[in-house]
C-alpha cells in the first residue's frame, strides 16, 4: 500500500509575530510542499484566538490557490455547525470552479472557538435547528446540484455549480465520528494529534470500515491526521518538540474539548459556566530524523491500515518547520527510489 503524504497547516502566531507573518508563512508551507510533491494542503478553523490566525478558512483557501499551481487545498475543516449549508455549498462551488479539481472541504466538529465565539456565529440560529449530520447530507446534495425532491428549498441550487464539485471529508477524533462518516459514506480523518488515545483510534477505523456505506458507489478512505517533527537528528527534532502539552477541558455537560492553553481552557470554563476539570498532557508528537519517523509512520500506517497521513508541525522556527516537511518527504521518496 503506497503512503500519500498531506500537510494541515494551522497558522500559528508565535511570541514577537504578527498574523500578517503568520499568513506569509501559510503560503510559503503551501508553496514548498506543493514543490516537494505534497498530495494536498489543508487549513483551519479558529475563532477568537490570539495564537492562531485562521478564522476564515474559505478566504484562505481562496488566497493559497491563486499562489499555487497542481497541489490540492483544502479546509481542515469548516466548522459546519455554526452555518447554513446552502452558504457553505456556495463558497466552496465558486472555489471549485475557480480551481477546478484541487479544492477539498473538510467538515470539522468542534466549535473552533469559546462559547462566546460560538454564540456570536450561531446568533441568528433557531433553537433545535438541523443536526450536523442532515446538514452534511443537505450540503452533499447542494454541492452534487442534487437537493432531495421532497425537501422544502426543492429546485435551489447553490451557484455557481462546478464541473468538478470540491470533495467532501469529515474530520472527527471519536468513535461516533468515525460512524457518521460511514453511515454518510464519506471519507474519514481521525486526528490522532488532538485524541492520542490509539485503543480509540484503532476501534474508529474498524468502526469505519465495518459500517461503510457504499450505496453511492464510494469505498473507505481512511486518512490519519498527526503532529510530527522531523531534523537532521533525533535529538535536534525532540529539542524542537520541546515541552509542547495537550490541554483538555472536561465539562459537567459531558463534552471534552482540546484549546490551545491552560489560560484558554479556563476562559472556556468561565464562558460556559459550567463546572469543568483540565487535564494537562504531554503532546503526542512524531519526531526524530527522517529515518525514525519514518519507521514510526510505516508503524502507524500497518496498524491503521490509512492510505494518507496529513501532518501539522508546530515548530516556531519558521526555517525548521520548512526543513521538516523536505526531510519528511525525502524519507519516503528515498524508499520509494530503493524499491
Amino acid at each position: 500500500m503506497g503512503i500519500k503524504l498531506s500537510i494541515l497547516d494551522q497558522s500559528p502566531i508565535f511570541e514577537g509575530e504578527t498574523a500578517t507573518k503568520a499568513f506569509q508563512h501559510t503560503v510559503e508551507l503551501a508553496q514548498k510542499a506543493e514543490e516537494l510533491g505534497y498530495h494536498r494542503f489543508w487549513v483551519s478553523e479558529h475563532h477568537d484566538s490570539d495564537q492562531l490566525a485562521g478564522s476564515s478558512p474559505e478566504v484562505l483557501i481562496a488566497y493559497l490557490l491563486a499562489k499555487t499551481r497542481r497541489i490540492r487545498i483544502g479546509s481542515g475543516g469548516v466548522m459546519l455547525q455554526h452555518y447554513s449549508p446552502y452558504k457553505v455549498a456556495e463558497n466552496f462551488n465558486v472555489l471549485a470552479s475557480l480551481a477546478p479539481g484541487r479544492v477539498d472541504l473538510g467538515i470539522g466538529r468542534a466549535p473552533g472557538g469559546l462559547p462566546r465565539s460560538t454564540k456570536a456565529l450561531q446568533q441568528r440560529a433557531v433553537h433545535g435547528s438541523q443536526s450536523l449530520s442532515d446538514k452534511i447530507i443537505e450540503l452533499e446534495q447542494f454541492i452534487q446540484d442534487r437537493l432531495d425532491e421532497n425537501h422544502p428549498l426543492a429546485g435551489l441550487r447553490a451557484t455557481p455549480i462546478p464541473q468538478q464539485p470540491a470533495e467532501i471529508y469529515l474530520l472527527g477524533t471519536s468513535v461516533s465520528s468515525a460512524e457518521l462518516a460511514a453511515k454518510l459514506g464519506l471519507p474519514y480523518v481521525f486526528a490522532q494529534f488532538i485524541n492520542s488515545d490509539e485503543s480509540v483510534a484503532d476501534e474508529s477505523f474498524v468502526t469505519y470500515r465495518n459500517h461503510f456505506n457504499t450505496d453511492k458507489g464510494a469505498q473507505p478512505q481512511a486518512i490519519l491526521a498527526l503532529s510530527v517533527i522531523v531534523a537532521d537528528t533525533d535529538q535536534e527534532a525532540k529539542e524542537l518538540a520541546g515541552e509542547q502539552k495537550l490541554v483538555k477541558i472536561h465539562l459537567e455537560s459531558g463534552n471534552t474539548l482540546t484549546v490551545g492553553s491552560v489560560e484558554h481552557a479556563e476562559e472556556y470554563g468561565r464562558q460556559s459556566e459550567e463546572n469543568y476539570t483540565i487535564e494537562i498532557k504531554k503532546a503526542n508528537i512524531i519526531c526524530g530524523s527522517k529515518e525514525t519517523v519514518r519507521q514510526k509512520l510505516l508503524e502507524a500506517q500497518k496498524r491503521y491500515g490509512v492510505e494518507e497521513f496529513i501532518v501539522t508541525s508546530a515548530i516556531q522556527d519558521f526555517s525548521k518547520r520548512i526543513r521538516s516537511i523536505e526531510l519528511l518527504k525525502e524519507a519516503f521518496t528515498e524508499v520509494h527510489t530503493k524499491r
